[in-house]
């Protein structure tokens, strides 16, 4: 297990510099900062030069690249452009509130996803099984920019039970994690279904009823443990996705996280901002996956022996 992981952890240094390489490489191609901090209209060439110079710009690439690896080694992601704060202490604020959500997502979804693609697979062929299908097939259909407004002029506008955006207290933090936990959900209810469908046509489940086992005990302590495996990979999937689509959330809910201090990095030209944000979140995406490979051997003895 001890190799496994130590070859797991060397592909993920390989990722994590592929993603910081391109980054760094595209959002150079989105125009030059020194033009977004002189502002007006009657800046010279030369005012310029004297701004890239201050920002480090007018090193070669290859220079400025190495210089920001070297400062993720030291956990160093420079200063914001935009203002001089240091760029982790930016992070240290967003990433608690991203991770929440992220997290609190995949919970709802877990809690939501498992029962009904059990009951389902249960009920194959029935009308609970049609209706979990259609209901799953139409969460599938929804943008989740558009499954968030709707929330905001339900339960906001509508029924004023709930704040429209930003981090006020707990009630805040309801439709956001509730916009992407229903958008999971929906996949993973398929993936349920489909793997215990599956499962309960293996023989050793038609053993276990034999012997007199309740059915409880059949479905959750046998069938759902054998199935899950396809759900833990796909959950580990998901986070990478997950993360993409907080972003588009944490836009309409107004959320101060990582998906925001992204986008406004973006808008800006905020070259050590954008960096160090898709650096983290490149590293943890690659230890979620990296704990779903340990989490197999938890689940399945028979990976762990391999």
């Amino acid at each position: 297990m001890a190799g496994f992981i130590l070859k797991r952890l060397l592909q993920a240094v390989f990722v994590i510099l592929a993603v910081t390489l391109i980054v760094a490489f595209a959002i150079r191609l989105t125009g030059d900062p020194a033009v977004m901090l002189a502002g007006g209209s009657n800046i010279t060439e030369k005012d310029l030069q004297n701004i890239r110079q201050a920002l480090g710009l007018e090193r070669p690439f290859y220079v400025q690249y190495f210089d920001f690896l070297r400062g993720v080694l030291v956990g160093d992601f420079g200063r914001s452009f935009m203002g001089g704060t240091p760029v982790s202490l930016l992070i240290s604020k967003a990433l608690p509130a991203t991770l929440l959500l992220a997290f609190a997502s995949l919970l709802i979804s877990i809690v939501l996803s498992v029962p009904l693609g059990v009951y389902a697979a249960v009920q194959r062929g029935r009308w609970p099984d049609q209706l979990i299908r259609i209901l799953s097939l139409v969460g599938l259909s929804f943008p989740n920019f558009w499954l968030a407004i709707m929330l905001v002029l339900f339960f906001s506008i509508t029924l004023g039970i709930l704040p429209p955006s930003g981090m006020e207290g707990p009630e805040s933090f309801v439709m956001p994690a509730l916009t992407m936990g229903i958008i999971l959900t929906a996949t993973n209810v398929r993936l349920v279904r489909t793997s215990m469908l599956e499962t309960l046509s293996q023989q050793y489940i038609m053993v276990a009823r034999s012997k007199g086992l309740k059915d409880r005990v059949v479905l959750y302590k046998h069938a759902l443990r054998n199935s899950a495996i396809p759900l833990v990979t796909y959950i580990g999937l998901q986070f990478g996705s997950l993360i993409g689509g907080i972003v588009i959330v944490e836009r309409v809910f107004n959320w101060p996280g990582m998906g925001t201090l992204a986008f406004d990095a973006i808008s800006a030209r905020d070259y050590p901002v954008l960096q160090g944000s898709i650096t983290v979140l490149a590293l943890f995406i690659v230890l979620i996956n990296l704990l779903v490979d340990i989490a197999y051997g938890l689940i399945d003895p028979r990976i762990r022996t391999e």
